[in-house]
C-alpha cells in the first residue's frame, strides 16, 4: 500500500511537472512568434570626386576637307585652353570626327546650302571636380573665338558628377542605419509592455547615388535603409 502511495505521488508529480514545461513551452513558442519589422535609415552628403564633361561642336560646309582643318584648329585650341589651365592631357579624349552628308540623307531636306555637317566631341574625365567646374564657367573665352559648344544630341553629351568613394562610407552608414532601426524598435517595445529580442531577419537594402537637387548635380546624396525583424518578449 505505502509503495502505491509513493508511485500515485510520483505520478501526480510529475504529472504537474509536465504541465509547467508544456506551458513553459507555450509561452516560449508564443513569445517566439511574436516580432516587429522596423526600418532604418542613413542619409550623408558627399561631393562628386569624378566629372565626364564632354565638350561637343559643329561645323557645316560644302568642302570636307576644309571642315577638317577647321576643326583640328579648333580641338588645338581647345586642348589649349584646358591643359593651360590645370587639365592634364591623359584626361582628355578626342573622339574621331562624324560627317554627314544632307544631300544623301533621305530624312534632310538639302535646300543646296552647306551639304556637310561634321561632329567633334572631347570629353574630360576627371577626379579635379573644382578645376572642371570653373572651366565650365568660362566657356565663353571659347565662343569669342568662334568655337560654339552644342547639347543638340539628348544624352550624348550631359556633363555628369559621380562619386566612386561608396566602400569608403558604407560601414559607418550601414551601422548608422542599424542603430536607427533598433532605437524604433525599442520605442515600438516600450510602447507595447515588451521587451526587445534577438534579430529574426535583417536585410541592408541597396545603396542609391541621387544629385542633392537639380541646380547642384556635383553634391551628391547617399542613402541606404535597412530592414530589421526582432522578436518580441514579456
Amino acid at each position: 500500500m505505502k509503495h502505491l502511495r509513493i508511485e500515485a505521488a510520483i505520478l501526480a508529480l510529475s504529472i504537474v511537472l509536465l504541465g509547467i514545461f508544456f506551458r513553459l513551452a507555450i509561452g516560449d513558442f508564443i513569445n517566439k512568434d511574436r516580432s516587429v519589422v522596423v526600418k532604418g535609415l542613413s542619409e550623408q552628403q558627399v561631393d562628386a570626386d569624378l566629372v565626364v564633361w564632354p565638350l561637343m561642336y559643329k561645323e557645316v560646309g560644302n568642302d570636307p576637307a576644309m571642315m577638317y582643318e577647321t576643326i583640328e584648329r579648333k580641338n588645338t585650341e581647345i586642348l589649349a585652353f584646358l591643359t593651360q589651365n590645370g587639365i592634364k592631357r591623359e584626361e582628355i579624349s578626342i573622339k574621331p570626327t562624324t560627317v554627314s552628308d544632307r544631300k544623301a540623307n533621305a530624312y534632310s531636306e538639302y535646300t543646296g546650302m552647306e551639304r556637310y555637317t561634321a561632329s567633334s566631341i572631347l570629353t574630360v574625365t576627371s577626379s579635379n571636380v573644382t578645376t572642371v567646374r570653373r572651366l565650365m564657367q568660362r566657356q565663353s573665352e571659347l565662343m569669342k573665338r568662334g568655337i560654339a559648344f552644342t547639347s543638340e544630341e539628348y544624352g550624348s553629351n550631359q556633363v555628369e558628377f559621380k562619386y566612386t568613394r561608396l566602400n569608403d562610407i558604407k560601414p559607418k552608414m550601414i551601422e548608422e542605419a542599424t542603430k536607427n532601426a533598433r532605437t524604433t524598435a525599442d520605442k515600438f517595445a516600450k510602447d507595447s509592455d515588451s521587451r526587445l529580442g534577438k534579430i529574426k531577419t535583417a536585410q541592408q537594402g541597396q545603396f542609391s547615388i541621387e544629385n542633392r537637387d537639380p541646380t547642384t548635380p556635383h553634391i551628391k546624396t547617399v542613402r541606404v535603409v535597412t530592414t530589421i525583424e526582432y522578436y518580441l518578449e514579456d
